[in-house]
């Protein structure tokens, strides 16, 4: 799977997946059962686009985990603990590949720190509830 590392925030990880290419391209392995941290149920998988300079996030949760990976793109990642108010940057992207571990309490944000559109494969441990989104909005990233 490659390389897993802690962060120096509480509970947060940041997975380096080996990159395997050849003629046809590409392949990595984002993220594994065995990595779910003893979640049984399934959540939900989604794909968000951002243009250029754009920021998506802000927010934090309360009981979500969810698990970020830029396969296309380069994007800048902070993180910001909400209990310590300690900071984590992380430079994520093709030429940057790492699946990141963001758990409840950590508000977190990405930027499209590129010029091409940024697209960013999340993986929630809750399927999405617009009537308990679990979403708080806290601004950390212009």
């Amino acid at each position: 799977m490659g390389q897993i590392t802690k962060s120096r925030m509480k509970d947060v990880q940041i997975l380096e997946p080996e990159k395997k290419s050849d003629e046809r391209g590409w392949l990595t392995e984002v993220l594994r059962k065995d990595q779910l941290d003893g979640h049984k149920e399934f959540g939900q998988v989604f794909v968000a686009v951002a243009p250029p300079g754009k920021v998506r996030g802000n927010h934090y949760h309360n009981r979500k985990i969810e698990w970020f990976f830029v396969p296309i793109g380069t994007a800048l990642l902070l993180l910001k603990d909400l209990e310590t108010g300690e900071e984590e940057k992380v430079i994520m992207g093709e030429n940057h590949l790492k699946t990141v571990k963001i758990i409840p309490g950590i508000v977190h944000a990405i930027k499209n720190t590129g010029d091409k559109e940024m697209v960013l494969l999340v993986y929630s441990s809750e399927i999405f509830d617009p009537e308990d989104p679990d979403t708080y909005y806290r601004k950390i990233l212009d």
